[in-house]
């Protein structure tokens, strides 16, 4: 009997750690800082929101066909998401800005424009759907879904996601890692959905 209550002290005093099961198995958190992998040392200062419309729209570099596609979905809402942070080491925050289409928000274009002044320069471009852009730890990772022959917009087949990161002016690619989803849940893929 002594034995059968060590053993159940011992489990309550493991709790939910044992097979990974529970809600934490890598240990407290740390309540120190986190080293950035920003091209700089010094963060940027608060990023001031750009009109990201104005800025595709009067850009010479993006195309014709996604300026001809920006239109407002719903009365004054275009189908940009606009995000702000420091990809280039320049002095004020970097803005990436996604262009998608209104009905089923796919990516038609991506951009970063870099802080020149007064002005922004366009400095990445890719306009090849379905495209998503964001900023990841000082990075910026390009998400690109892929579809079999015959498949339907909704039911992407797998994505590759692509790393750049700044260096000598430009960005240069670090990394590619392709994930293929399963079709075996239900006959239909089990990736996440169109971003």
């Amino acid at each position: 009997m002594a034995v059968l209550a060590a053993l159940g002290l011992l489990l309550v005093g493991t709790g939910c750690s044992a097979g990974g099961s529970g809600t934490r198995d890598e240990g407290p958190a740390r309540a120190g800082a986190v080293a950035s992998a920003s091209p700089s040392a010094a963060p940027s200062p608060a990023p001031k929101n750009v009109d990201a419309v104005r800025l595709v729209k009067d850009d010479p570099k993006v195309s014709l066909a996604v300026k001809r596609d920006l239109k407002p979905c719903v009365e004054d809402e275009y189908p940009v998401d606009v995000s702000y942070g420091n990809l280039t080491g320049a002095s004020s925050s970097d803005v990436v800005v996604n262009v998608l289409t209104c009905g089923d928000a796919v990516g038609i274009g991506s951009y970063v424009y870099r802080p020149d002044g007064k002005t922004y320069e366009n400095v990445f471009a890719d306009e090849q759907p379905p495209v998503y852009a964001e900023i990841d730890r000082g990075d910026l990772v390009v998400s690109k879904q892929l579809y079999g022959e015959n498949s339907p917009e909704a039911e992407p087949t797998g994505e590759d996601v692509i790393t750049y990161r700044w260096t000598s002016d430009r960005f240069k690619e670090r990394g590619r890692v392709r994930n293929n989803y399963s079709s075996a849940v239900g006959g239909h893929s089990a990736g996440p959905s169109p971003s």
